[in-house]
């Protein structure tokens, strides 16, 4: 039973996710959720509240699986620094370019200003994201690997800098496929561009 309850919410966040895409969050409605699902209206307020708790659930699960991969992929046990920050930068491209997760940043940026929406997804990755690379910043910094900095803002660097290349594209909607040779190009460069700011004194870079 609880299988089967697991499949229905399921279905009903795949179709769900279609209507949000196609449609925006003002149009979309559960009667269209519904009808597309092939159940009732009745049942999607069994597992989800209100329009808004749907919404955001589509957007948590389409980054939910990726963003825990990429937090395990920053491994603190890595003994060089920029093996670690590359591995951490493809991980973290690769799941911000996939394209469940950008249709879902699309809906975010499109809604983000109704009813705190933004502020929830904001939450969710953005933010658990940068407090994660703080943490890890702050161990680098205590191991010597970096120059004593502030880490919150050296996270926004860093971020930005693995964004730099892809984001204006993306928001203007003329990204095209990205490669894991076009991540693993940017990562590098990014990285590099990081570490000769927060390298510690005397820092070489050695590519």
């Amino acid at each position: 039973m609880k299988a089967k309850t697991a499949s229905r919410r399921q279905k009903i966040l795949d179709v769900a996710a279609e209507v949000f895409r196609e449609t925006g969050f003002e149009r979309a409605s559960m009667d269209e959720v519904s009808q597309r699902g092939g159940g009732s209206k009745a049942t999607i307020y069994n597992y989800f509240a209100s329009k808004e708790e749907l919404f955001f659930d589509v957007v948590y699960r389409a980054a939910e699986v990726q963003l825990a991969a990429t937090e395990a992929a920053l491994d603190s046990g890595e003994p060089d620094l920029r093996v670690a920050l590359e591995r951490f930068g493809q991980r973290f491209l690769a799941m911000l370019y996939s394209p469940d997760v950008q249709a879902a940043r699309r809906l975010v940026i499109a809604e983000g200003g109704r009813g705190g929406l933004g502020r929830k997804c904001y939450e969710m990755a953005p933010a658990r994201c940068l407090a994660m690379l703080d943490s890890f910043l702050q161990q680098a910094i205590a191991q010597g690997k970096l120059r004593p900095a502030d880490t919150a803002i050296a996270s926004v660097h860093l971020r930005g800098l693995l964004e730099a290349e892809l984001a204006e594209k993306y928001l203007f909607h003329t990204l095209g496929p990205v490669t894991e040779a076009d991540i693993a190009a940017i990562v590098e460069r990014a990285v590099g561009v990081f570490l000769a700011a927060y390298g510690p004194p005397g820092y070489l870079p050695d590519r």
